[in-house]
């Protein structure tokens, strides 16, 4: 006959929640281990097609202004792929926030100032969009040491819808023919198509530096008297 003393005791222990198994967490990964990823290789894609751009670009004939613009439309396709990769993949990484938006910055600044002596772009545009890039960097990175969040808004992904369609127009430089359905619609000058364009991008760029701005100085208000990060959109 058991011992209902020992039958009780083991029922008990039975009924005892099992113990946990401790969490293990996933090593850290370094920047040489987050350089190897699809996402990551394919910013440095994007930086590694700059002198190939600008070297077709240089040698001004209409074969390699059509190669030049080739090559930053498919830099332009790597921008959106690969940010929608890193968040697909669950890799978003230090190092490509970093790189990712240095990679534009470098393409779309050499390009512009290329363009200056080609007479295809005035230098003052290209001086303002400098400047405003150079303004909102530092804002940023004021922002960042006061734990300030600024996302990205609507007018700055307008400019950079424009300025990107814009400078593929200019970097193809040369009056291209045009046809729809056997229709002839005639010559077009596709550089004064691109610089329409990058004036456009250029109004929406510098209204979106002074929202910018304006939305800065209200987030570390809003963070002083708070004492908590506040997160603000506004164009990039």
């Amino acid at each position: 006959m058991s011992n209902p003393s020992t039958a009780t005791s083991g029922a008990a222990r039975a009924r005892l929640p099992k113990p946990k198994a401790p969490r293990i967490k996933p090593p850290k990964k370094s920047i040489r281990d987050d350089a190897f990823n699809i996402p990551n290789l394919l910013t440095f894609a994007r930086v590694l097609m700059i002198p190939a751009c600008l070297w077709y670009l240089d040698l001004g004939t209409s074969e390699g202004c059509y190669w030049s613009a080739t090559i930053f439309t498919i830099a332009a396709i790597t921008d959106a792929l690969d940010g929608f990769l890193a968040r697909r993949m669950g890799v978003v990484s230090v190092l490509g926030k970093f790189l990712d938006p240095l990679a534009d910055k470098l393409i779309v600044m050499s390009c512009m100032i290329w363009l200056v002596p080609m007479g295809r772009l005035p230098a003052w545009v290209t001086a303002l969009v400098v400047a405003r890039e150079i303004c909102v960097t530092g804002l940023r990175s004021v922002a960042a040491s006061e734990g300030v969040v600024i996302a990205a808004g609507q007018e700055g992904k307008i400019k950079t819808a424009f300025q990107m369609i814009g400078l593929v127009a200019l970097l193809v430089g040369y009056p291209q023919h045009f046809s729809f359905a056997g229709i002839d619609l005639g010559v077009c000058d596709v550089v004064r198509v691109g610089q329409i364009l990058v004036y456009l991008s250029l109004g929406f760029s510098v209204l979106s530096a002074a929202q910018y701005a304006a939305l800065f100085v209200m987030a570390v208000d809003a963070k002083e008297k708070v004492g908590t990060p506040k997160e603000q959109c506004v164009a990039q």
